[in-house]
C-alpha cells in the first residue's frame, strides 16, 4: 500500500511545484535492499535533480562492472528530504552542504 505524501515541500530547498518523475541509476548493492524494502534512504546531491517531497524516481539498476544497465527497475517516493540547510539531530554538522538524504516508500508494481 502506497502512502499519501502532501505535495508541499517540508524543507525549502527549491519552490513548491507538482510532483514529478526522475529517472536514476542505482548500483546493484543499494538497488537491492532497496527493492526488498530495507533501505529506506537514499543519498543524493542537493544539484543533481530538483528533488522535492512527493517526487517519485524510477532506480534502474545499474552495474558498473559492465557497464550497463541490468534491466530491474524500482519505483519509490519521496516520503522527507533531510540536508545541511533543514538538518535533523546534528545533521547541519555531519551532512556535506551538497548532499541530502532522501527518505524513500517504495511505490508496488509501479
Amino acid at each position: 500500500m502506497t502512502q499519501t505524501i502532501p505535495h508541499e515541500r517540508l524543507n525549502g530547498l527549491r519552490g513548491a511545484r507538482a510532483p514529478i518523475v526522475h529517472e536514476l541509476k542505482c548500483w546493484p548493492k543499494f538497488f537491492e535492499p532497496i527493492a526488498q524494502g530495507r533501505k529506506r534512504h537514499d543519498l543524493r546531491r542537493v544539484g543533481d535533480r530538483d528533488f522535492q517531497v512527493g517526487d517519485r524516481m524510477i532506480l534502474r539498476e545499474f552495474s558498473p562492472e559492465t557497464g550497463s544497465y541490468t534491466g530491474r527497475r524500482q519505483t519509490v517516493e519521496i516520503s522527507y528530504i533531510t540536508s545541511a540547510t533543514e538538518p535533523c539531530a546534528l545533521s547541519d554538522q555531519a551532512l556535506h552542504e551538497d548532499f541530502c538524504i532522501l527518505s524513500i516508500l517504495l511505490v508496488p508494481d509501479a
